[in-house]
């Protein structure tokens, strides 16, 4: 085997270690977003009609040609009537995503060494579903209809636009790490929103499923033109 060979291969397998640990992490994630802070009342989510409901075919539009990608700032469904601030969150010390904290409910985590929306591959977000007492900002994603939009609005205005093309519920012990966070397909921009599903497991002091909202990129939108600014 030559030089070039050998570093080839050596760069596949760094390729395929790291890929690995990225996916060890993110099913810690998904296997830790269903430890909640529910109480006695905690209620019981969405998905359970929407497993039960067959989803209405609807005809998808063509998926838009990936971009740069935009540092995300604000998400909105506005079939679901969300609208919500982004942090972009980290790995914790467990090595799973940190999802926003409770005390801020109503806030969207975006995996900051994952893509950008608009980019090719899958820019990944999470959410609570509630807290304690209350509702929190992802209680309806299991609502989510394919054909839906979903809008991320970039650091700098600019606004890219993704179409729902399905809605899954993986249970706790089931839970498919490259399934739910892998491509559907090479090569388009696609965008994932996940949290709590099922019900709350008082025993376990965790939800038994996860919500999963899939979507692609189909259209963006620039930012405006600074006034002034250098063509």
């Amino acid at each position: 085997m030559s030089s070039d060979q050998t570093a080839s291969g050596k760069g596949r397998m760094l390729t395929g270690i790291a890929w690995a640990v990225l996916l060890l992490g993110l099913w810690l994630w998904g296997r830790d977003l269903t430890n909640g802070p529910s109480g006695n009342a905690a209620p019981t989510t969405g998905d359970v009609a929407a497993v039960g409901r067959p989803l209405l075919q609807v005809e998808l539009p063509d998926a838009h040609e990936p971009v740069t990608g935009v540092r995300p700032g604000r998400l909105d469904v506005p079939s679901l009537g969300i609208k919500a601030p982004v942090s972009a969150r980290g790995l914790d010390a467990g090595g799973a995503v940190d999802p926003p904290p409770y005390e801020q409910p109503r806030e969207v985590g975006w995996y900051r060494n994952g893509t950008r929306p608009g980019a090719s591959g899958v820019a990944l977000f999470v959410g609570h579903v509630d807290t304690r007492s209350k509702p929190a900002v992802f209680y309806g994603l299991s609502s989510a209809r394919p054909g839906e939009k979903i809008k991320i609005t970039g650091a700098d205005g600019t606004v890219t636009e993704f179409t729902v093309e399905d809605v899954q519920v993986f249970s706790r012990d089931k839970f498919d790490a490259k399934k739910v966070y892998g491509p559907r397909e090479d090569g388009r921009a696609e965008l994932r929103l996940i949290t709590c599903g099922g019900t709350y497991d008082h025993n376990a002091r965790s939800y038994t499923a996860n919500v999963v909202v899939s979507a692609y990129l189909t259209g963006v939108t620039q930012a405006p033109a600074v006034a002034g600014a250098e063509s």
